[in-house]
């Protein structure tokens, strides 16, 4: 799958620049508890298909130099905090790309326990769900990674989390975006469910380097969010050194080499 326009003639080093594809995932928000909403997915940037958000864009491919440094985050995923609203997913960077975590989703707050601003759901790269009870308004997606999380509905539900692919709408977590970055289309960047009031509502986690919001829990904690990653895909004739605080791996697929990142921070570098 040569998503660099690479053929046979480019197995050598042809390059004075190198072209690299990326994928860039944030950690997703963590679900709220006590009858939460969802969280929202990290905010999703890539170069292979659009981004996540409205407007989704088709980023450039990033140009890089061989021998320089460029610099590498994995966003780790919100944790729940009970009985609060589920924390925010942290940011995830490839050089000059970053993507928001995604924001926690918002929890009941009883009216006899204030602050009622504990229950509000966040925004990040896509947006929580928000609560059944207080502060129902889901939170704010990033334009270009990820839409809103759905409003909750007193007495009914508390929302589900925004998606890369679309906001969140009643208890169900937005959908993500499926990238073909490493020759298989994979999902990413989903939003978490919200819970309705009858008890419905797991509290599952967003699942690792997968950018995804936690669920909301009902009578339970809410999900922690899922972690972030960064793929990067370049012509094979190159190799990628991971420097130290990284942790990743390289496969090749055709005329291209992939590398995945899937935690930590530090540098990469192509010779």
């Amino acid at each position: 799958m040569p998503l660099l326009g690479t053929s046979a003639s480019q197995t050598t080093k042809g390059f004075l620049t190198i072209p690299v594809d990326f994928l860039v995932v944030a950690g997703g928000g963590a679900g709220g508890s006590s009858y939460g909403g969802g969280g929202g997915a990290g905010g999703l940037r890539s170069s292979v298909t659009i981004s996540g958000g409205n407007p989704g864009t088709l980023e450039s491919t990033i140009t890089a130099i061989p021998s320089t440094n460029y610099s590498i985050t994995i966003g780790a995923g919100g944790a729940f905090s009970w009985p609060n609203s589920g924390g925010p997913g942290n940011t995830s960077t490839f050089y000059s790309i970053s993507s928001n975590g995604g924001g926690g989703g918002g929890s009941q707050a009883p009216e006899s326990e204030p602050p009622y601003s504990r229950g509000a759901a966040g925004s990040g790269g896509s947006g929580g769900g928000g609560s059944h009870r207080v502060n129902r308004g889901g939170g704010g997606g990033t334009s270009g990674q990820g839409f809103n999380g759905a409003a909750g509905l007193w007495p009914s539900y508390s929302g589900g989390g925004g998606g890369a692919g679309a906001a969140g709408s009643g208890t169900g977590g937005g959908t993500g975006r499926n990238i073909s970055i490493t020759g298989s289309s994979v999902g990413y960047a989903y939003g978490g469910s919200g819970t309705s009031v009858n008890g419905n509502g797991g509290g599952g986690a967003g699942g690792g380097n997968s950018g995804n919001g936690g669920a909301g829990g009902a009578t339970s904690y809410g999900g922690n969010g899922g972690s972030g990653v960064v793929i990067l895909r370049y012509p094979n004739s190159y190799t990628i050194t991971i420097g130290a605080g990284l942790t990743g791996s390289t496969a090749i697929d055709g005329f291209s080499k992939v590398t995945t990142i899937t935690d930590g921070t530090g540098n990469v570098s192509w010779a």
